[in-house]
């Protein structure tokens, strides 16, 4: 099947102009492909999804391509660093990618778990299974590895999905949701498995959020203000899912080596990410902090500094005076606010007070600390002793992942396969009635 075959029920020639009605439908052709997708075996799935990646390896010259245009309209329109970092694909990015759908595929189906189970006193037999959720909806901004992501989970998790993936990376995710539904056509699955809405823009991620009862779950990943647009305005149940005001405490006990390496790596690694660190809780006694401050310099982050954290700097080096507004950012960039502390306690308190629940880390050589640390902190993951780059789905073994969920309903940290299931209890019976 050609990439306009199998794309053809993305045009408005054949949903119209009138973006309720067109997701309407789209949602429809999902939930026809979802029950459809629900009986497949796990062979059919995961054959799907090695063929899914074999094709986007070898298209990916075409997918870099389409990527660069959507680069250069992005430079062009003032896009920041930050977004056309996340924006941009190259042969490695476009790699991990191919080896995380492999990964999925070599991962247990989640579809017909149990739970839980048992046979109750007057003989009947409950179970509580997983199955999958139905037709999930993401509307995300310039991460068009989310539409591989979302598409590689979905798929092994029994589900359909309906894309809106932003205009900053739409030559890239027409590319890859016409080769993705050329490898279904090719596997003999439903097309409508995935499903981009970039057609409508706006207007068709508005409707997204408003198809309750045709939508069973909507997952936002952006920025703050895409997130809260979401959360505040759909009908749509929704995951929300990753705004990372990320901190590091280095304690008093902590090494001077392992603090310079952990805390260089959480904000160094990659800045744009929603789990590099953003705020650094120097310890007042802690031996290690000057290094800490010395090594973030020289790796060109520009450091924003309390009082105290000021007296720590390296000779020479200056750096304006952080303000609440530094406390409450998410920089996504080449900086990092710094305070001084005068205990773990104070630590967690200023954690607690500024904290999106995201990745907060402690290093320490305290086991007592770190174990007051980790009861302390409200947050969807916790490190100890490592860098915060860890929250994150194909780090922790889950394959992939869709997004980072920092609320506390079924799905919390990296969203997997399983966050992507619901239950359904099971009762077999002889014949029994209630009495």
């Amino acid at each position: 099947m050609s990439e306009q075959t199998a794309s053809a029920k993305l045009t408005h020639e054949t949903f119209g102009e009138d973006p309720v009605t067109a997701v309407g439908l789209m949602a429809d052709d999902a939930r026809v492909a979802a029950r459809s997708l629900a009986r497949a075996t796990r062979g059919r799935k995961d054959a799907a999804l090695l063929h899914i990646a074999d094709r986007i390896q070898a298209q990916s010259a075409a997918i870099i391509e389409a990527n660069k245009r959507d680069l250069k309209r992005g430079e062009h329109n003032g896009t920041s660093s930050a977004l056309l970092d996340r924006l941009k694909l190259d042969q490695t990015r476009i790699g991990g990618l191919v080896d995380a759908l492999r990964e999925l595929a070599a991962l247990p189906d989640p579809v017909g778990s149990v739970v839980r189970g048992q046979t109750l006193a007057n003989g009947l037999r409950m179970s509580q299974v997983r199955v999958p959720m139905g037709v999930v909806g993401a509307i995300y901004e310039a991460r068009p590895n989310v539409t591989v992501d979302i598409t590689g989970i979905a798929l092994k998790s029994g589900n359909a999905v309906l894309l809106r993936g932003g205009s900053a990376a739409l030559e890239s995710n027409r590319a890859l949701v016409g080769i993705i539904r050329d490898a279904l056509a090719d596997q003999k699955l439903p097309v409508d498995i995935v499903q981009s809405i970039d057609d409508y823009g706006r207007d068709g991620a508005t409707a997204l959020m408003g198809a309750r009862g045709k939508v069973d779950v909507l997952i936002p990943r952006g920025g703050h203000g895409l997130i809260q647009s979401v959360v505040q305005n759909a009908s749509v149940p929704v995951i929300e899912t990753g705004e990372g005001n990320v901190h590091v405490f280095v304690d008093a006990s902590a090494p001077q080596k392992m603090a310079v390496d952990v805390v260089v790596n959480a904000k160094t690694h990659r800045n744009s990410t929603c789990n590099t660190a953003e705020t650094l809780l120097l310890h007042k006694d802690a031996a290690a902090g000057p290094a800490v401050l010395e090594a973030l310099t020289k790796a060109g982050v520009q450091l924003h500094v309390d009082d105290r954290a000021a007296k720590m700097l390296p000779g020479g080096v200056q750096a304006p005076a952080a303000t609440d507004e530094d406390w409450g950012t998410e920089y996504l960039d080449a900086h990092l606010a710094v305070k001084v502390v005068d205990s773990l306690q104070e630590a967690v308190a200023h954690i607690e007070r500024w904290t999106t629940r995201h990745t907060e880390a402690i290093v320490t050589n305290d086991l007592a600390n770190a174990e007051e640390f980790i009861a302390s902190v409200d947050a969807a993951a916790v490190m100890v002793n490592a860098s915060t780059r860890f929250t994150d789905g194909g780090q922790l073994g889950l394959g992939a992942e869709i997004g980072i969920s920092t609320q506390k309903m079924h799905a919390r940290g990296p969203m997997g396969l399983e966050e992507l299931t619901t239950t359904k209890w099971i009762v077999r019976g002889d014949g029994h009635i209630r009495k």
